[in-house]
């Protein structure tokens, strides 16, 4: 493929191929190691029929043209809604602190445009809170808190944004694990089987010191998906009764 002749819509199926703001197979957001033993959440994988995100790789000159295009046409929101959304999927997958950085720009851009818009928002709250995390900065995880809040109002039972909001509470420093426990117990209510807050749940739960609630936490997370790779690295802490350490 002749990455030169990539367009916004091109890069907005990788965006739909990519799958949610987190990458498929072994990445995290941000590849956040939050459990001591090396535990990773691994989002499920791509189908054998899509490539591998990591085959995609676009023109340096193409992206810089792209975000003048929306730069030069700030009133056009499905233009900066749709490269605004494709290119942090893209930064993501890359792990580009920088590229995340004129992501969010073009996102806070689509925003002002319609404050209303669902997808825009969850693609903000992102992106702030990547920057957060790449950054270790406080003030970036407060906004991702207020923007997660905004898209609360449209759709609160929306258990995969409740998990990421109670890990800003969770990742923040210092941490708040009373809130971080109560948001992901409402993600699972909405979502049993949401995995990545069962594992987190565990892992606050055992930043606390609650090992009796760490290991029911755990057994949920077995119930929902018995391969879950952080399972065996969770019983062995709570065997040990050893905290996680957050990187």
């Amino acid at each position: 493929m002749n990455t030169k002749t990539l367009t916004v819509g091109i890069l907005a199926a990788i965006a739909g191929l990519i799958g949610g703001f987190l990458v498929a197979n072994s990445l995290n957001r941000t590849e956040i190691n939050l459990l001591k033993g090396q535990v990773e959440q691994k989002k499920t994988a791509t189908s054998d029929s899509k490539p591998a995100p990591n085959e995609f790789t676009i023109d340096d000159d193409e992206i810089k043209a792209k975000i003048a295009q929306a730069d030069g046409s700030p009133d056009n929101f499905g233009f900066q809604k749709n490269l605004g959304s494709a290119l942090y999927r893209y930064a993501t997958m890359k792990k580009d602190a920088a590229l995340v950085d004129e992501a969010k720009r073009i996102l806070i851009r689509a925003n002002t445009l319609d404050p209303k818009d669902y997808d825009v928002l969850v693609d903000l709250g992102n992106a702030y809170f990547d920057t957060g995390y790449f950054k270790k900065d406080a003030a970036s995880f407060k906004l991702a808190r207020e923007t997660y809040e905004r898209a609360f109002q449209a759709k609160p039972a929306d258990a995969d944004v409740r998990t990421d909001f109670a890990l800003t509470f969770f990742l923040d420093d210092p941490p708040d694990l009373a809130k971080a426990v109560a948001e992901f117990q409402k993600a699972i209510q909405f979502n049993p089987k949401q995995e990545r807050a069962l594992q987190y749940l565990t892992a606050t739960y055992m930043r606390q010191g609650n090992f009796a609630d760490a290991e029911k936490a755990v057994l949920q997370l077995k119930a929902a998906n018995p391969k879950n790779d952080a399972i065996a690295d969770l019983e062995t802490q709570i065997a040990k009764k050893e905290a996680p350490s957050v990187k």
